[in-house]
C-alpha cells in the first residue's frame, strides 16, 4: 500500500469519525438521560409509597385512639349504670349516657373493622363481644330477669377483668404501630 492509499484511509476514517461523533454522543446521551429519568421515577415512586406508609400509620393511628377511648368510654359507662342500678338511681340521663357510648363504641369499632391489621381485629372482636354481652346482662338485670352469672357482683368482676384485657389489645395496636409495648405493671387496673 502506497502513502496516497494511506492517506485517503485515513482522511476516510477522520471523515468518518466526524460525522459519526454526533451521533454515537447523542445516543450515548439519550441513554445517560433515560437511566437518569428512570432513577428519578424509581425515587419518586419510593418517595411516594414512603408517604403512603405513613399516611396509613397515620390513620390506622387515629383510628386506634379513637378504638381504645371509646372502648374504655363504653365499659366505663356500662360500669357507671350498673352502679346506677344497684342504688336505685338509673334515670334517662344515664341511660342516654350509656346509649352515646355504646353509640361511639359502635362507630369506632366500624372504622377499625376497615383499617386495622387481623392481629387487631381479633383481639378487638373478643373486646366486643365480651362488652356486649355484659351490655346484655344489665339490660336483663334492668329488666328484673338476671341471668345466671349477671348479679351486680359478676358483672362488675367481668367490667374489671376487661380492663385488664386492655392493656393487652393496647399492646397488640401499638406494635401494629410498631411501637414498643410498655411492660405491664403487675396489678395495674384501668377504669
Amino acid at each position: 500500500m502506497g502513502n496516497g492509499m494511506i492517506a485517503l484511509v485515513v482522511a476516510v476514517v477522520g471523515v468518518a469519525g466526524t460525522l459519526l461523533a454526533p451521533i454515537l454522543s447523542q445516543r450515548l446521551l439519550a441513554r445517560i438521560q433515560g437511566q437518569q429519568f428512570k432513577r428519578q421515577q424509581q425515587a419518586a415512586h419510593a418517595g411516594w409509597l414512603r408517604e403512603q406508609e405513613k399516611t396509613a400509620l397515620a390513620e390506622r393511628r387515629t383510628c386506634y385512639v379513637m378504638t381504645n377511648a371509646a372502648f374504655r368510654r363504653f365499659r366505663i359507662q356500662l360500669m357507671d349504670y350498673l352502679w346506677h342500678l344497684n342504688r336505685g338511681t338509673a334515670d334517662t340521663e344515664a341511660r342516654a349516657e350509656l346509649a352515646a357510648a355504646r353509640d361511639a363504641h359502635n362507630a369506632a369499632f366500624a372504622e377499625a373493622q376497615m383499617v386495622a391489621s387481623a392481629a387487631v381485629l381479633t383481639h378487638l372482636d373478643d373486646m366486643v363481644t365480651a362488652l356486649h354481652a355484659a351490655y346484655v346482662k344489665i339490660v336483663y338485670l334492668e329488666r328484673g330477669d338476671p341471668r345466671a352469672d349477671g348479679s351486680p357482683e359478676d358483672i362488675d368482676r367481668e367490667l374489671r377483668e376487661l380492663g385488664d384485657r386492655s392493656h393487652e389489645m393496647r399492646s397488640v395496636m401499638r406494635a401494629d404501630m410498631g411501637i414498643d409495648s410498655p411492660s405491664a405493671v403487675p396489678g395495674q387496673q384501668s377504669l
